[in-house]
Parts: C-alpha cells; structure tokens; sequence
C-alpha cells in the first residue's frame, strides 16, 4: 500500500488515510453559523475520501473573523448547528476538525468574491480590529488598538471557550491558527509586534500569548483528542518571522501537546516575496518534523498525486494538505488510490463509478 493511504493515529484518533482538505474560508456563514452550503462542500469531501476535514477558519468572537459571512463558534448554537455536518463526514469514514481563528488586524473585510477592501465603519458591517501593536496591515485597513494585557487573558479564555464547543459539536481536531498574518502570527511577527511588554520584543515575548492560547486550548480540550496548529514559518520577509524561529516555537507547542504543526507560510506583510512553485512549503514541515521529532502537515501547491505521494515516503511529513486542488477535484483521493493501485471504499451510491 502507498503513504498516501496507510492509516496513522493521533492519540485515540484513527485517520484512514494521510489525504486531509485544508482550511478554506467560503464566505458564506450568517451570524457565525454555517449554512447549507457547508454540508454541501465540506460533505463531498469527506464522501470524496478524504481522511481528514478541517472546517475554515472559524472566529472565537465576532470580532475575530475576517468578514462578515465567516463561521463563529462563539454561541453553544453554533456548536449545535455544525453537528449534521460532523455526523456526515463520520458517516462516510472522514474524521473532521475546525480552525479556531482570531482575524485581527486583518479582520472586517469584504470577501474576496466582493473585492475583499476593509470595512472601515460600522454601518458598513464593519468593527474595530485589534492587534499587538497599533500598526495596520496596510494603508488600506483600519489601525488596530493595541490589546492590553487584560484583552490577551479575555480573548485566551474565548479561545478555551470554542475548543469546549468543538468538544459539544462532537469535532475530533482542533487547530489553532497561528499563520497568515492573523492575531496570533501578528503576536509572532516582529514586523507586527512592536510591543514593550512582557508580550513583545524577545522572541520569547512574541510567542508568549500564542503559548498561552495553546495551553489553554489543550488544558479544555480533552487528551485522547489531538491538537494541531497552523504556522508561517516564514513571513518571507528580511528581519521577520522565519524558519529558525518556527523551529523554537513548534518545540514549545510540542511541550505543550500540540500533536501537529501544519506548516504554511506568508500573510504578515504585503512586502513577501515567496517563491511560488510546486512543494515550496515542504521544506518547511521536513525541517520541522527532523529538528522538533514531530509531526508536521506539508501544505502548498501539493497537487499531484505522486508528488503527495513522495512528501510522505521522503519522510518530509506525516500528512499532505490540499487546498485548491480540492475544490477543483472533491473526489481526488478517490482517483489517487486508483492511481497508486491502492483499493480503499468508495461511499456505496458511487460503487457503480469504480472500476
């Protein structure tokens, strides 16, 4: 059998294959809820067998998503409205986690489908955003207020918060999202935090509240079920974020119980320079995975399918994570098997299209 479709575990969590749908926000939520087109999209991943399926980048508060249609978890009837969802992927053999988020200063936007500019008022639909230091993203956003040390204890416990109704909406993985520019990568990010506290300055400052979030996330969230958590390990950006860095931190979160880093990139600084090309994150995980001894999640342009196949048989990482090629191609792991010669089930009503 290949890589690609040999089981692994995480603590009591079984995933039938390495094959795990990244994050991808839809735009498409009311009030933080999600909506039929969630069942729709996140279910015909989990029929198109996948291992694992992470739902989008999912707001602790309201103020903490991007826009205005992205999912919350701030409400028990947010919990109670994603457990359908949660029975499908189960139904079909998909564990099925959720990216606890917080926007910050990249927050109260316009989807993209909509031009994605800032919302700058509040009659608009927009709010006030927040970040490490009173520095926007770009000239375009709204200047985020400086959080005290009594918004970072609040906003750790809405964290711990979420994770409690994951756990009620029954959700077998948590990962937090600490890449991409949002409030905790800004926290990281020395382009971002310009902070002289106890949260800013020092590496060990900067990593500080995102530690904090994790221990609170891991101390509610309960110990046969792993926790993931998504890095930039590069800002890609001279005299920012990097590799080195990520290295340190990914050590701490492992102290902590993180039982995975998903290793992205970019998102803290319009300055990037990233050197798009197939795999070009994967060296990222691979490092991660040999310096830390611990699992990594490779994520990035990863579209073919012996290109998944060699991340994993290189010993570069223990999961492959696709984004866009999944919303191409929901049913990819289907066609990857075939490929690899490896038979897997396919969901009964689409036995008829095996051959």
């Amino acid at each position: 059998m290949s890589q690609l479709f040999q089981s692994i575990h995480f603590r009591d969590l079984r995933l039938k294959n390495r094959v795990v749908v990244s994050p991808m926000c839809q735009y498409s939520g009311k009030d933080g809820f999600v909506q039929p087109w969630h069942m729709v999209h996140l279910g015909a991943r989990a029929a198109g067998g996948a291992g694992l399926v992470i739902i989008e980048a999912t707001g602790v508060e309201p103020a903490g998503r991007i826009t205005p249609l992205c999912l919350g978890l701030w409400r028990d009837e947010q919990a109670d409205a994603l457990k359908p969802i949660v029975d499908f992927a189960h139904s079909q053999g998909a564990a099925i986690g959720i990216q606890l988020a917080h926007a910050g200063r990249k927050g109260s936007c316009l989807p993209p489908f909509q031009g994605g500019q800032p919302i700058l008022d509040s009659a608009s639909g927009g709010w006030p955003v927040i970040g490490p230091s009173a520095i926007p993203f770009s000239q375009a956003h709204g200047t985020p207020k400086a959080m005290t040390t009594e918004d970072i204890k609040s906003l750790t416990m809405q964290f711990a918060a979420a994770t409690e109704r994951a756990h009620r909406a029954n959700l077998d993985v948590i990962e937090l999202h600490m890449a991409h520019g949002y409030l905790l990568h800004s926290f990281l990010s020395p382009l971002s935090n310009q902070r002289a506290d106890q949260y800013g300055g020092s590496l060990e400052n900067r990593m500080r509240f995102p530690l904090e979030v994790a221990k609170a996330v891991r101390d509610v969230w309960p110990q046969s079920k792993p926790l993931f958590v998504r890095i930039s390990c590069s800002d890609w950006v001279p005299g920012g974020w990097d590799l080195a860095q990520s290295v340190t931190f990914s050590a701490e979160l492992k102290k902590l119980g993180v039982d995975l880093i998903d290793c992205s990139s970019g998102g803290s600084s319009r300055a990037q320079q990233i050197p798009l090309g197939p795999g070009y994150q994967v060296h990222f995980a691979a490092e991660i995975r040999r310096k830390c001894q611990m699992s990594t999640g490779a994520v990035g342009l990863v579209t073919k399918v012996h290109q998944a196949e060699e991340v994993l048989s290189s010993g570069s990482a223990d999961l492959v994570l696709l984004g866009r090629q999944l919303l191409r191609e929901p049913s990819w792991p289907l066609r990857a098997a075939a490929e690899l010669g490896d038979k897997v089930a396919w969901p009964a009503q689409y036995v008829l299209a095996r051959q």
